[in-house]
């Protein structure tokens, strides 16, 4: 289990470290956490030294809106990894909340890049702890994958890398993160099904991968519900008219939060055992429940309405 605070995590949206207008405007973005990439969507010939200061010189700065920042590494056996969190960690120091490791397969990946964070906060005299989103993107992590969630403490989030995912098991298809036509189902189950329930038996977050056909927002909503429903805490987002849907669909409704704190208040009131409330009988367990959807909607500022 993770020992750093949980933080909220609905909306996770990517930007590119190579560009320097995409990074002014992310400062600006009203996402849970924004995730700077230095991967895939920075070109091979600037993974380089200028393009990592940009990105610690940009974390620097002082009016984000949200409040996570990230920057997504290069893999641990690219040649650009140890570069890249020397350079971050070091520019960036404690304005920078997590790291993003990609392309995981075991558990000695994470064990790696912990460690060395732990060198560098040392050296540079950090009082934090900068946190590790771990992503799942190969059978091969999914068969690792409660190695690798326990691999540090630093561990904060397990995210569905659905687009490496479905080139590494042969998914035919070539947009990321729609549900084939034809498959009787979710053909994304089986995998988000192992991600939330090796991510919440070890109390870290669940975030189901992004959706690449921005346009289609009512594909991208229903995509989102459908990982909700499972119990995924976010997702990653892709463009920032994404933001606002996911922010709405990975917290409580309002009925869903007023309806919770009013079985917590019938529960207070009975005593132990079973009580009816409404048409039905509740216990221990609706308690679980309410409280979990109670303490969902209050990270995000939600409160009971007079309705």
């Amino acid at each position: 289990m993770s020992d750093l605070p949980q933080r909220v995590r609905r909306s996770c949206i990517a930007v590119p470290g190579s560009s320097e207008k995409m990074l002014a405007k992310a400062r600006t973005l009203s996402a849970d956490e924004i995730f700077i990439d230095l991967e895939d969507a920075v070109a091979s010939e600037v993974k380089n030294d200028t393009t990592r200061e940009r990105v610690a010189a940009t974390l620097r700065e002082t009016d984000w809106v949200a409040p996570t920042r990230t920057v997504r590494i290069n893999g641990v056996g690219t040649r650009w990894c140890l570069d890249d969190l020397l350079t971050i960690v070091g520019g960036a120091g404690e304005h920078l909340h997590c790291v993003m490791v990609p392309k995981v397969s075991s558990a000695a990946e994470i064990q790696f890049v912990a460690e060395l964070l732990s060198q560098l906060e040392q050296k540079y005299s950090l009082g934090g702890s900068i946190g590790i989103e771990v992503l799942v993107e190969s059978p091969r992590a999914v068969v690792e994958l409660e190695r690798i969630a326990t691999a540090s403490p630093r561990v904060e989030a397990l995210v569905f890398g659905v687009g490496d995912y479905a080139a590494a098991a042969g998914v035919p298809q070539l947009s990321i993160g729609v549900t084939p036509p034809g498959y009787p189902g979710d053909v994304w189950h089986y995998v988000l099904a192992q991600i939330v329930t090796t991510a919440h038996a070890y109390g870290l977050q669940a975030i189901d991968g992004p959706f690449a056909a921005i346009r289609d927002l009512e594909g991208l909503r229903e995509s989102a519900h459908r990982s909700r429903l499972l119990g995924f805490d976010g997702k990653l987002a892709l463009h920032p008219d994404q933001i606002e849907i996911c922010n709405d669909i990975y917290r409580p409704t309002q009925a869903e939060y007023n309806r919770a704190e009013q079985i917590l208040d019938a529960l207070a009131g009975a005593g132990d055992g079973a009580v009816a409330f409404d048409g039905e009988m509740i216990d221990e367990a609706s308690r679980k429940m309410a409280f979990a959807i109670v303490e969902r909607g209050r990270n995000v500022g939600m409160r009971r309405s007079a309705n």
